[in-house]
């Protein structure tokens, strides 16, 4: 007798095992290889309504300033959602954790005076529909603040990574890809890039294929002037 799948129709999104071990090993990550910090550096100054997608676990949660009025945070992943759920009780700012994919976000257009996309491009099912969901919900002017893997500046590394991406990290990592473009793929759609910096997470002697980051900010553009 087949199972009957227990998913609501807003979990489009369903990797129990990498959820499972994300949840696990993400804390650790955050205190060990300096990626709390980058998330305290991605949100500091943020003011007024933000979205987030993909909010995992929750993590970016507490680094959210007080000048931040409410946090509408979209993660599909049940379990991560879950976990996402109890973070926002300890959470300083109002959060309010919704399910919902990236590529069609459940929310109103500029409704939003930034957005925030942590370690979740390099998982979307489409980039370009993801980035144009989020310029849609962000207010004329408003900032989209990012810190994302992609891929390397060197050749070797970006052709390991290629290779990888064709083959077993997507399967192994919930949908990861480490070859996507972000800055290019921001760019492209419709955003102003802004300041930006290139970081490896973690720094080791020899990087690991996710290890080239970009953290920035990007602007959707303001309306024209009458």
């Amino acid at each position: 007798m087949p199972f009957r799948s227990t998913r609501t129709p807003h979990d489009v999104v369903h990797h129990p095992l990498f959820a499972r071990v994300y949840a696990r090993l993400s804390p650790v990550m955050d205190e060990r290889a300096g990626v709390g910090a980058h998330r305290q550096a991605l949100l500091t100054g943020l003011s007024g309504r933000v979205i987030e997608i993909g909010a995992g676990n929750g993590l970016n949660f507490p680094h959210y300033p007080g000048t931040v009025s409410e946090v509408v945070a979209i993660e599909p992943e049940r379990r991560l959602r879950r976990l996402a759920v109890e973070a926002a009780v300890r959470a300083g700012v109002p959060v309010d954790v919704v399910p919902g994919a990236a590529e069609a976000l459940p929310v109103k257009s500029e409704a939003f005076d930034a957005a925030v996309v942590s370690l979740v491009l390099c998982s979307v099912r489409d980039v370009r529909r993801s980035l144009a969901e989020l310029r849609r919900v962000l207010k004329p002017g408003g900032e989209l603040r990012f810190f994302e893997h992609g891929i390397a500046q060197g050749r070797v590394l970006a052709q390991v990574q290629r290779s990888l991406d064709r083959t077993v990290w997507p399967l192994l990592f919930g949908g990861c890809h480490t070859a996507r473009d972000p800055l290019a793929s921001i760019e492209a759609a419709g955003f102003e890039m802004g300041d930006y910096r290139r970081l490896q997470v973690p720094r080791t002697r020899v990087p690991v294929p996710s290890s080239p980051c970009v953290l920035g900010v990007a602007r959707r553009p303001a309306e024209p002037g009458p």
